[in-house]
């Protein structure tokens, strides 16, 4: 009989992103034994109600014919997560005009699911609808987590700046990965109250941590050599700033024609990137790698990360970054925070592409090193902040994290 305590994360959904990979990072360094982990995720598919995603692959779609299975697409933590123990829930995804029909759903959700002890909620657009229903159902623990110090443009970011509003009195617990993604998610009187406890977000620094065979290996295996290779991780999307990348690397490759740009990620921008390399002329030297299971390989084969965002919470992937012994260029938009030594350079994004390609070929000339220690001093290791996590889901005492 499974006496573990379930703890339930509520997301968009567990494709590669980065709250779903530090969440994944944190739950396969977790004792399963004491703690499982359960996720809550959105889909178009699902009209009404709640289902249950039960497995991945040619059978479910079988079965989803016949309306038995959750007809949501399996994503890319899916198998991992049944692999390991965890129950992947699947509601409709919340588009205002569904509101009751989405409360509605949440509440048979929490109605028929009475295990957990603890709900996280990453996603803070609609946190302050799910957790209060979860706390009338009977869930001990209610925690809000802000993962993201920023909304996009227009009507869908006016509306999550709507529903998050007193989201800070709505919760047991108040989490954020940076002092700035607290402030913009809870609000300054929240962090002024000590109401909102900052959890970097760690990563595994023993899988990224340079290795000089590894990199001559991962190059040889994309048939580079001596190229400068200049690498991004992320979803192509507007907060990402992909064009304005994109810009910076044409200007690199006016001053260095071996320049090589490798970009890991998918997303519904990713055609529209494809194109502007083709505008800009540097289709030839620019990889379009998709999402990937062995990224930290990728890391190695890099001489240069770039991310030019337009907002972070505190980016993992520039953790890993700095992991991987990487001289990083980020936009001064990205929270402080993030910087664990002196591999990062900050920029403004109003400045011109050119100088940002003038500033990242000044660095290249850096001596890559084993960073591991610094991350882990710095407080970065997600091997240290799963015990405090674990003892927070057995004790409710947050403190150790």
């Amino acid at each position: 009989m499974d006496n573990s305590i379930r703890v339930l994360h509520v997301l968009g959904g567990v494709s590669l992103g980065g709250a779903e990979s530090r969440i994944m990072d944190l739950y396969r360094q977790m004792d399963r034994e004491e703690i499982q982990f359960d996720f809550l995720v959105h889909a178009d598919a699902v009209k009404s109600g709640f289902q249950e995603m039960r497995r991945t692959g040619d059978r479910a779609e079988k079965q989803n014919e016949k309306g038995n299975e959750c007809v949501r697409k399996p994503e890319f933590y899916d198998e991992e997560i049944q692999a390991m123990g965890g129950h992947i829930y699947v509601l409709p995804k919340f588009k205002v005009y569904n509101y009751f029909a989405y409360r509605k759903a949440v509440k048979a959700f929490f109605a028929a699911h009475r295990e957990f002890r603890v709900v996280q909620g990453h996603m803070t657009s609609t946190a302050g609808i799910y957790l209060p229903i979860a706390k009338r159902a009977g869930v001990p623990v209610a925690v809000a987590h802000a993962r993201n110090a920023g909304v996009v443009k227009g009507l869908k970011g006016l509306a999550t700046r709507f529903f998050r509003r007193g989201l800070a009195k709505k919760a047991d617990y108040c989490f954020a990965c940076s002092q700035l993604a607290g402030q913009d998610v809870f609000g300054e009187a929240a962090m002024k109250a000590g109401r909102v406890k900052v959890i970097y977000n760690a990563v595994d620094v023993s899988r990224f941590t340079y290795d000089e065979k590894v990199r001559q290996e991962a190059r040889a295996q994309l048939g580079l050599s001596r190229e400068l290779v200049l690498g991004h991780v992320g979803r192509f999307q507007y907060q990402k700033n992909h064009p304005y990348l994109l810009e910076v690397f044409a200007a690199v490759r006016e001053k260095r024609e071996d320049a090589v740009l490798l970009l890991l990620g998918d997303g519904e921008d990713r055609s529209a990137m494809e194109e502007k390399c083709r505008q800009l002329g540097i289709d030839g030297s620019v990889r379009f790698m998709g999402n990937r299971k062995d990224v930290e390989r990728f890391y190695q084969a890099m001489d240069f990360f770039v991310l030019p965002s337009f907002f972070e919470g505190l980016p993992g992937v520039l953790v890993e970054a700095q992991a991987a012994g990487l001289c990083c260029l980020v936009s001064d938009t990205v929270t402080r925070e993030a910087k664990a030594m002196d591999l990062v350079t900050y920029l403004s994004i109003e400045e011109p592409p050119a100088r940002w390609a003038e500033e990242l070929l000044k660095r290249v000339d850096y001596v890559r090193r084993d960073t591991a220690q610094e991350l882990r001093e710095a407080g970065f290791d997600v091997r240290t902040q799963a015990a405090g996590y674990q003892q927070f889901y057995l004790t409710g005492d947050s403190s150790k994290i």
